[in-house]
């Protein structure tokens, strides 16, 4: 059967993940239309992507309404690493809440499919591992981290309500550890901190005593997650986790880098910042059932090639 090209909407196309999401859907013969403020994101990013034909850049916040035509919207607009969502901690809230609204209406309107980027930071430091999607979280609504936090559980609030009240045709996925090229050097995620640190020969920061686990999912993996999630029928709404359900520690992550890396960094210790989860491991049971997905790039082949990437990036500037 022949594709049907659509007319697709990524807000946050030129950050890190919207920038694979953009040039995954080119690739399926899509029209793209890439909206993006550049707080967090990068004209870089999407460089490549300006030659071809189907490809449209546009700077926007979503704070505003926009009036565009679509079939499907991709909302990823918003930062997502703590010292880029601590920045400006009311814009980031506005980003999540208004931005879900502006975004809906624009669904509402055009009667568009509308995906939301939301995160397992909604279960904040949880008391379960891994999470499933019915576990309610345990997130302080007071602390340094809970404009993100809380802005993404109001936006799939916003979400589910549209759904009910106007019939609006909603995907809400809660993302995981990503990680990849392209990833901001300066954001302070783990990945990029690690392989920035050992490439450069610097100390490696480790935050509390490295026990603390996480799960690390390359990005070429969850964009097919979204791809896969986006194309479900309509009864599928999710939430649904996408992630890789491998826990490993982040100390285990530091010695992983310096060997791949063949760094002669040392490891450092910092006090654990406020509010920053212990585990955080998803349970995909859903997404596997539903969607037939998991992640399929060994942890050792992704950062092989964010390495790469990370290593050429440097040597430039």
């Amino acid at each position: 059967m022949a594709l049907t090209i659509k007319r697709v909407l990524v807000t946050g196309g030129a950050g890190f993940l919207g920038s694979h999401l953009c040039a995954r859907l080119l690739d399926e013969g899509h029209d793209v239309l890439c909206v993006d403020n550049y707080f967090t994101g990068s004209k870089a990013n999407i460089e490549p992507l300006l030659k071809r034909p189907h490809f449209e850049a546009m700077r926007h916040d979503v704070t505003f309404p926009l009036y565009v035509e679509v079939d499907e919207i991709f909302n990823l607009a918003c930062p997502a690493s703590p010292i880029h969502y601590q920045f400006d901690p009311v814009q980031t809230t506005k980003t999540s809440v208004v931005g879900a609204i502006n975004m809906l209406g624009l669904a509402k309107r055009v009667k568009a499919k509308i995906f939301q980027a939301s995160t397992s930071e909604v279960y904040g430091d949880p008391t379960i591992s891994p999470q499933a999607e019915d576990y309610r979280g345990n997130v302080n609504p007071l602390g340094p981290r809970a404009c993100y936090d809380e802005g993404k559980r109001a936006a799939e609030t916003l979400f589910f309500d549209y759904h009910r009240q106007h019939g609006v045709r909603i995907k809400v996925a809660r993302i995981f550890n990503t990680y990849g090229p392209r990833m901001h050097p300066n954001d302070g995620r783990v990945v990029s901190n690690f392989i920035v640190q050992a490439l450069r020969g610097q100390p490696i920061t480790l935050y509390g005593d490295g026990s603390q686990t996480r799960a690390f999912c390359f990005v070429d993996d969850l964009v097919e997650g979204f791809v896969r999630l986006m194309a479900t029928d309509e009864d599928c709404t999710g939430p649904m986790n996408l992630g890789n359900p491998h826990e490993i520690s982040v100390a285990e992550l530091a010695r992983r880098v310096i060997d791949l890396t063949g760094s002669n960094s040392e490891i450092v210790y910092r006090p654990l910042p406020q509010d920053d989860p212990l585990q955080r491991c998803p349970d995909i049971s859903f997404a596997k059932s539903k969607l037939g997905w998991e992640p399929q790039v060994r942890l050792e082949v992704g950062l092989s090639r964010t390495i790469e990437y990370f290593r050429e990036l440097l040597t430039s500037k």
